[in-house]
């Protein structure tokens, strides 16, 4: 919870506040260390993970825009074992042979602000920033300002949306800061942050009297294609007259686009712009096409960052942190030391064996690594053989003084005290009202600290009470009226909310945001999911569940047959009486019907397939029962096959199952 909460508050310095507190190589430390917890602990996933969230929703002054297309990130990678794995990932998923050339492209990542352009008819009728990634904000005067930008195009298609980086060179950057230096303004800490800055003023004269570039790498909505593949719709935009980067390439192999991206490396430093890496692209855009987006970012690209930097100091004291669901964290504290530029005096120990593997104590002299595998992390105990008092982990909570355990198979170590450990009772409070659960606006860590400790709240139905407290809240120090009446406006608007979200926010162990739809697309609603966790086939019924195994059964399973949990969640329902899930898929004749992949599919893998069914609006099952609707057989088919035409269910092969396909989407 503390980690995804400084994310985000890194996110909101970056992307909204334009004032960065650390690196970009940094932040995707935090990041990458966020995804290897969620890999190894999936019940920590959060809906706005960093793994699905992009960028931050824009709060500044300038008018919103919602992108036509949305603006998202990409997936990073920090070796080259990495790159290739991507490069595999694409073969698995569009079932291509190992003789199966798969060209790239690749270009310096350049670190500048992210903005989309839209021509209508050949004329600039609209620039967005990114915002996170669905919202950004409407910057048109002031891109109009920079000259790399056409205000009109001869020969493009009637819509266009031209993406890429606006950005400051650093000569340009180096002169900016020495006229505000002279004058007394603001000095910029570099050249992203001078370029964002600029960009996001209310007064497009101030832009203009800025030294803005930009360099396209992409198209959003686009009226006809550019090109059949990437690099021939690069080189059409640069025929538009979009500026692109000289280190563009087209190379036909893995090994060729490493090759480029040690070359752009090795040209790093001489380059006029800020960069933190390459990106990579499928070149063909039929497979783009086909191999679709993830979370936040397509399957198609890769970011491939460059490699970290280490430094050396004191590890003061190890601190324990708890969180929402009781587990104890150790946290390092560090003598502050730069590392390349930026100031480390945290770092994240991740539980009791990573201690003793370390040998770490406080008082250790101490390798930290600033990006990486796990960022910022202690790679190396420089002092593990001088004499120092050990570190002795806690077997009680330092919280609430609740015995600590680890279950069995685990390395965690968590409270037993539940709800009665106010650590883990403001923590899943804060969870339930987080952006990617509830999301409910005024209602924020001190405001659930303030009114937990009033007694107001004790469980999440207790938030839909809180109207009860009015007469008292107004009376509290800070709280005016239109500020308790837009707190209390803002909880009713949860009402009949989205029921996959509160779901998600119940904190339930193992079910993340994901999980959490995946449950409610088969259940549809809370109550209907909680009788199935309370039947007498509750463990086969659940794990039967598209991405439901058995740890997750399990969970749901004793959640729901705890008493407590029971009467909370009943008294909650009747409070917020959640919607229906609604799944964003197309309504199409398959929405809500159940399909069923066997056999080796030849032109296309099984994700694939599967993605492509629940775009219909239908689920992909694993298992053939009296409820499928439709089997897609391919060559090998063999129980599933058999049992299908023992109940009478209609089975279909590969190319009557892309007729269905075209036809429903078409």
């Amino acid at each position: 919870m503390r980690l995804a909460r400084e994310i985000a508050r890194h996110n909101r310095l970056y992307h909204d506040q334009d004032a960065p507190e650390i690196s970009d190589a940094e932040y995707d430390a935090l990041v990458r260390e966020n995804l290897e917890l969620e890999v190894r602990f999936p019940h920590l996933v959060r809906a706005d993970s960093p793994s699905s969230v992009v960028g931050a929703a824009p709060s500044g002054p300038l008018a919103k825009v919602t992108h036509a297309r949305p603006m998202l990130s990409l997936e990073n990678a920090f070796s080259t074992e990495e790159v290739e794995e991507f490069v595999r990932r694409v073969r698995r998923f569009l079932s291509l042979g190992e003789q199966e050339p798969v060209a790239l492209t690749a270009e310096p990542k350049i670190d500048g602000l992210s903005c989309s352009l839209r021509y209508e008819s050949g004329r600039l009728i609209l620039a967005a920033t990114r915002g996170d990634g669905t919202v950004g904000e409407d910057v048109t005067p002031n891109a109009r300002t920079i000259g790399d930008i056409p205000q009109q195009l001869t020969g493009a298609p009637v819509v266009l949306e031209v993406r890429g980086e606006v950005y400051m060179s650093k000569t340009d950057f180096a002169a900016l800061n020495a006229r505000q230096e002279a004058s007394a303004a603001k000095i910029f800490a570099n050249p992203r942050n001078a370029a964002a800055g600029s960009l996001r003023q209310k007064d497009p004269s101030m832009t203009a009297a800025r030294p803005l570039r930009f360099l396209a790498h992409g198209w959003g909505e686009c009226s006809e294609p550019l090109g059949a593949t990437q690099a021939e719709a690069v080189e059409r935009l640069r025929t538009l007259g979009f500026p692109i980067a000289d280190q563009f390439r087209r190379c036909d192999t893995v090994e060729d686009a490493l090759a480029h991206y040690a070359a752009i490396e090795h040209a790093r430093a001489d380059l006029p712009f800020d960069i933190d890496g390459v990106v990579y692209k499928v070149d063909r855009l039929d497979w783009q096409e086909r191999l679709g987006f993830v979370a936040r970012a397509p399957r198609w690209a890769l970011a491939h960052k460059f490699p970290a930097e280490k430094a050396e100091t004191t590890l003061e004291k190890i601190e324990i942190q708890v969180g929402r669901t009781g587990k104890l964290t150790p946290v390092g504290r560090l003598t502050p030391v730069g590392v390349g530029g930026v100031i480390v005096s945290n770092v994240t120990l991740h539980n009791r064996d990573e201690i003793s593997r370390l040998g770490l104590r406080e008082g250790d002299r101490v390798r930290i690594q600033r990006a990486g595998d796990v960022i910022p992390q202690v790679v190396e105990n420089l002092t593990r053989d001088e004499p120092r008092t050990p570190f002795v982990y806690p077997d009680h909570c330092p919280i609430c003084g609740s015995e600590a355990v680890a279950e069995e198979g685990e390395v965690d170590i968590r409270c037993t005290g539940g709800l009665i450990c106010p650590a883990q009772r403001i923590e899943r409070l804060k969870h339930f009202v987080s952006r990617g659960a509830l999301d409910i606006d005024g209602l924020g860590e001190k405001t659930i600290e303030e009114f937990t400790t009033l007694g107001w709240l004790h469980g999440p139905a207790d938030i839909f009470r809180l109207a009860e407290h009015r007469a008292d809240l107004l009376g509290r120090e800070g709280w005016k009226e239109k500020s308790v009446d837009n707190l209390l406006a803002a909880i009713d608007a949860r009402v009949g909310f989205d029921s996959a979200r509160l779901l998600f926010g119940l904190g339930i162990r193992h079910i993340g945001a994901v999980t959490a739809k995946d449950l409610l697309r088969h259940f549809g609603t809370i109550e209907a999911l909680r009788d199935a966790a309370t039947g007498p086939d509750a463990q086969a019924e659940l794990s039967a569940v598209e991405g439901v195994g058995p740890a997750v059964a399990e969970a749901i399973v004793d959640f729901f047959h705890e008493e407590h949990n029971q009467d909370e969640l009943a008294d909650l329902l009747a409070l917020a009486r959640p919607a229906p899930f609604v799944s964003n898929a197309r309504q199409t004749e398959w929405t809500g019907k159940t399909i069923v992949f066997t056999g080796s599919l030849e032109t296309m893998s099984r994700d694939e397939a599967k993605a492509q069914a629940e775009r219909l609006g239908a689920k992909a099952a694993g298992s053939v029962s009296a409820k499928t609707d439709l089997v897609v057989a391919g060559p090998g088919a063999g129980s599933k096959l058999k049992k299908a035409e023992e109940l009478g269910i209609r089975v279909v092969g590969e190319e009557e199952w892309a007729r269905i396909v075209a036809g429903a989407t078409g």
